[in-house]
């Protein structure tokens, strides 16, 4: 049955507004080459986005000066303004960006452990309004909160946790009574994860696993380009893994003895300590194996030794470690010793779902870099016949806030490009 031709006009003109988002201003021939409609299709498109306050003209190309296909258009920025929260135990971080995602204010603030839920959530919501002032924005179309825990498939809501704070539900609550946008909750690590699909170190795959190396452990699944949730919103609790080296097994309260306890923040500290090192210390020789802090990638503007490729270990015959520093003792082993423990997990995931790829998100897998990330490759292929590729974080600290902001850009975007006449 063909298409109506409103139907077939709201079709063009979300194709069309997808096309400015991914390429940038565009002339109205760019568009007709681009979508393969007839020029006099173009032209009705461009107008009625223009009348629909999405689209205005950003200036000429440089190719052609004169006619109407001169002019360049663009998205109209500040027709929607958006947020994202990245909510951690013991702090808030908040980016206010407009509808191209491009950041205008950010700011964050610690949150005790001895915090009341009211005190907590309020200190929150006045950072947000304070960034959203700052940004200058008059109001906030959709916002978006990554926050460890559950999310329920059904509800959308974060679940009731014992591990965490109680303010972390009810922040969403509040969020949802004091403003009028659009609020959305998702779990930390499938927004780190999202964010790694399209703009970090997953950006040329369509299945892969990040494992989130913090405080808490998890992982996020992405199948044909797609988020994996599971039936309960709870795929990629590896936290809980049954794995051999803990002090027993895990249970439906708690996650002790499972995969947490082997590959946590605590657990990760306690064995840096017993080769001597601090966390850090131990952890900062992944920076070592590149040119890059912390990300695994070439320091701008840094020339590469023959043989080396950004976010790749060094050729070989270079030396780790900062240009004229030894590697402490100790680091090495406490790599292999950590990269042993990480493949386990890892090991368990590949051998269901051979994704292909791993990415190691979180601090552990931030700091620890692609050093790190190329002994748990080389464990993980003792271990599993499944060749796998092991990846650092490319986005490091700031996935989940990323994340969370392409969370807000996609729903702004879909309730504007859905229906580009309807108002905000």
């Amino acid at each position: 049955m063909a298409a109506s031709p409103s139907t077939a006009r709201a079709i063009n003109d979300r194709f069309a507004l997808r096309l400015l988002q991914d390429e940038g201003p565009l002339t109205a021939t760019q568009l007709k080459t681009l979508t393969g409609l007839s020029r006099p299709t173009v032209a009705d498109l461009v107008e009625r986005l223009q009348g629909s306050g999405l689209v205005h003209v950003v200036g000429e190309s440089g190719a052609e000066r004169r006619g109407p296909n001169a002019k360049l258009y663009g998205l109209v920025a500040d027709r929607a303004h958006l947020a994202a929260l990245d909510v951690r135990t013991r702090s808030v971080s908040v980016t206010v960006a407009d509808l191209l995602g491009t950041t205008l204010a950010e700011a964050s603030v610690p949150v005790g452990d001895d915090s009341d839920t009211g005190p907590a959530v309020e200190k929150a919501v006045t950072l947000l309004e304070r960034t959203v002032k700052e940004a200058g924005a008059d109001r906030l179309h959709s916002v978006a909160v990554g926050a460890p825990g559950l999310i329920d498939p059904d509800t959308g809501e974060l679940r009731d946790s014992s591990g965490l704070p109680a303010w972390h539900r009810r922040l969403v609550g509040v969020l949802q009574e004091r403003l009028s946008a659009h609020v959305l909750v998702e779990n930390e690590t499938n927004l780190a994860a999202v964010a790694e699909l399209r703009e970090g170190a997953a950006r040329d795959r369509e299945d892969f696993v990040l494992l989130w190396l913090g405080q808490g452990v998890g992982a996020a699944v992405v199948l044909g380009g797609r988020l994996r949730r599971g039936a309960s919103g709870g795929a990629g609790e590896i936290g809980f893994l049954p794995v051999p080296g803990t002090s027993g097994l895990p249970s439906a309260t708690g996650c002790d003895g499972g995969f947490h306890e082997l590959a946590c923040a605590a657990a990760v500290e306690s064995l840096a300590a017993a080769h001597g090192l601090t966390a850090p210390e131990a952890l900062a020789s992944g920076d070592a194996w590149t040119e890059g802090a912390g990300t695994g990638n070439h320091a701008p503007g840094e020339p590469l030794a023959p043989g080396d490729t950004p976010g790749k270990p060094l050729a070989p015959g270079r030396a780790p470690g900062t240009p004229g520093e030894a590697p402490a003792p100790g680091r090495d082993a406490f790599l292999d010793a950590l990269a042993r423990r990480l493949a386990i997990g890892a090991a368990a995931v590949v051998s269901v779902l051979d994704p292909g790829c791993v990415v190691l998100a979180g601090e552990t897998g931030h700091q620890g870099g692609a050093a790190l990330a190329a002994r748990v490759e080389a464990e993980l292929a003792a271990l599993s016949p499944l060749r796998t590729e092991v990846r650092a974080t490319a986005l490091g600290g700031a996935a989940v806030l990323r994340g969370a902001l392409l969370l807000a850009r996609d729903a702004a975007q879909d309730a504007l490009f859905g229906a580009p006449n309807a108002g905000l």
